[in-house]
């Protein structure tokens, strides 16, 4: 009988670990490592042989924490599988259709590559990634590890994706952690906004209403925190200005920001859209003005140049 190569890679490391259990001696936690990376490379993070490997790690070592995010991972892994999906709109979560056709009467059909999520591994990794959480609580890779496996599993409908989030802005605000990020020297509260950010970013372009709910409370949230932090506060005028359609809420957020940074441009750029989509020149002008003296860019100035010349 023949063995695939990656087989044979994963009995080379399997056998290993067995000659040392044998010998009555316990493999050190960096041959763990060791023999996990090795299995890894050639066999991928769901591979033959890498539950095996864990379960034996997990064994000697329950409190190892790099063993409890790699068993996260691997059942995450196990849990996925990939489809070509019709759909109706544009993009999905953001991105563009892998392919477009016609059907049978000439109308375009929109194909999307989706990952969808066996509900038992997936139930199983996220088991194993609040093992970790409750024994290091300020790790923080281990909670984004989570979050990003809501955000991931429930698509266009991030309920308890956005309350994990809120529930990690809270404990940061509330117990002000020592947080710590492998391969990180410095874990700060803009690092922290920044993530935060991240996820903010992801849910306004999926686009969806449950995404832009998201995008809102998690940035209220922050500002139950950080009141003038600039960043959420044009979160929340976009999330007006795109999700409500409701100008003069947008515009209201982004002038509290200018009042607190007279040169962001997320606001500037932001008013001379809301202006111009309400064919309000006056306001147009004001804040072209504030794009020729604060642009970051010499286009960025002339254009807005020419554009004050068409509006005199």
């Amino acid at each position: 009988m023949k063995i695939s190569m990656f087989m044979a890679a994963a009995l080379a490391v399997l056998i290993s670990i067995s000659a040392s259990a044998q010998t009555g001696q316990k493999p050190a936690r960096e041959q763990y490592a060791e023999r996990y990376n090795l299995l890894v490379n050639k066999l991928g993070t769901a591979g033959v042989g890498v539950e095996t490997l864990l379960d034996r790690w997990q064994t000697d070592y329950p409190d190892d924490p790099d063993m409890m995010a790699y068993r996260f991972l691997y059942y995450f892994t196990k849990s996925q599988s990939t489809q070509a999906v019709a759909k109706t709109q544009d993009k999905f979560l953001g991105q563009k259709p892998i392919i477009e056709l016609k059907d049978s009467s000439g109308n375009p059909v929109k194909y999307f590559q989706e990952t969808f999520y066996d509900d038992d591994l997936f139930g199983k990794a996220v088991k194993e990634i609040d093992k970790a959480i409750d024994k290091y609580p300020d790790r923080l890779d281990f909670r984004v590890d989570k979050i990003s496996a809501y955000v991931a599993y429930e698509k266009e409908s991030p309920d308890i994706a956005t309350m994990t989030i809120i529930s990690l802005i809270d404990y940061n605000g509330t117990q002000k952690p020592e947080w710590i990020y492998p391969d990180m020297e410095k874990v700060d509260a803009d690092f922290f906004d920044a993530m935060i950010q991240e996820y903010c970013v992801s849910f306004f372009r999926n686009a969806s209403a449950r995404s832009y709910n998201a995008f809102m409370s998690i940035s209220e949230r922050m500002l139950n925190y950080e009141p003038e932090n600039v960043l959420f506060l044009d979160n929340m005028g976009s999330y007006f200005l795109v999700a409500e359609n409701d100008s003069k809420a947008a515009l209201k957020y982004y002038n509290k920001v200018l009042k607190i940074k007279k040169d962001d441009l997320t606001a500037i750029q932001n008013c001379i859209l809301l202006a111009r989509k309400d064919k309000n020149a006056k306001l147009e002008k004001k804040y072209l003005e504030m794009m020729v003296k604060y642009g970051e860019t010499p286009q960025q100035k002339q254009a807005a140049s020419l554009r004050l010349k068409q509006l005199s």
